[in-house]
Order: structure tokens, then C-alpha cells, then sequence
């Protein structure tokens, strides 16, 4: 595919992003953890709070409200922020056991427009399924806990693995 279409195709794909992620948050029935980036940063260094304020900051966001636990499953994982990465990100979840309706359009939809990065969509699908049950966790509990520890028993590391 020629350059521009798949600018275009990426520009198409974030705006339909932000678009259902409004509605998503909208019809979302979970509290917003009520937490500021600032907030995060005040956080002991070695504490995954500490480290999401960090990623956060990086980009120049604040936490999604309702949706907070996304923005960890970044730092946990180690995707960007690029849609393609977004895609990925979605397709690691999948493979990691995490079933909703939202996650599995981004996979049809993404995987429609974006197909130019399967050989990246299948390699973070077998992440997530190598990687022990992450998806589940409450992350706003978790956010004193040591986020190097956290992150290792996740992604138990074997001689030939590479984690993102």
C-alpha cells in the first residue's frame, strides 16, 4: 500500500477511536478512579502508579475516566500509543483471555483497515497468551505495588523470550 492511504487509513481508525471511546466511557457503569497524572507522579518511584504517572506524562495525557486500567495495560505490556499500537495492544488482551465487545471490534476493525501489521498482531496475541492472566486485576488497588515484581510475574521470562 502506497504511503498516503495508510495515513489515511491510521487518521480513519484514531478518529473512530475517539469517537467510540466517548460512547464506550458514556455507557461505562465503573467508577473513575478521580486520579491526576500529578497524582501518580507522587508516587514512590519503584510503584506501578509511579510508572503509569511517568508514561502518562511522556505523552502529554491524563487517565481516561472509567477506562483507567487501558493506560496500564500500556505500561504493563510496553505498546505505544501509535493506533497500530492500539491495535496490537487489543490483539495481546485478546490472546491474554479478555473478552468485550469494544476489544473485539477494534480487533475487526483494525485488522480490516490495518492489515499491513498482522506479523506485529499475531506476536502480541501470543504475548498475552503466554504471558499469566493480566486483564483481570484492579488496577487502582494496585497502583503502591512494585511494578518491576508486578511486571515479572506477568511476563515470566524464559531464556529465548522477549518481552515488549
Amino acid at each position: 500500500m502506497t504511503l498516503p492511504l495508510l495515513h489515511t487509513r491510521k487518521k480513519l481508525i484514531t478518529r473512530l477511536f475517539d469517537w467510540t471511546m466517548l460512547l464506550y466511557c458514556k455507557f461505562k457503569k465503573k467508577a473513575a478512579w478521580g486520579i491526576t497524572t500529578a497524582q501518580l507522579i507522587q508516587m514512590p518511584s519503584h510503584s506501578l502508579g509511579y510508572h503509569l504517572g511517568q508514561l502518562l506524562h511522556q505523552n502529554g495525557f491524563e487517565l481516561i475516566p472509567k477506562v483507567e486500567r487501558h493506560d496500564a495495560y500500556h505500561l504493563v505490556t510496553g505498546f505505544g500509543t501509535t493506533v497500530e499500537d492500539e491495535i496490537a495492544l487489543q490483539y495481546c488482551c485478546f490472546g491474554n483471555g479478555k473478552r468485550t465487545p469494544y476489544l473485539l471490534g477494534v480487533l475487526l476493525l483494525g485488522t480490516f483497515l490495518l492489515p499491513d501489521y498482522m506479523t506485529d498482531y499475531i506476536k502480541a496475541y501470543q504475548l498475552g497468551r503466554d504471558a499469566n492472566s493480566f486483564h483481570h486485576f484492579d488496577y487502582k488497588k494496585l497502583l503502591t505495588a512494585d511494578f518491576e515484581n508486578f511486571r515479572n510475574m506477568i511476563f515470566i521470562r524464559h531464556p529465548n523470550q522477549v518481552v515488549v
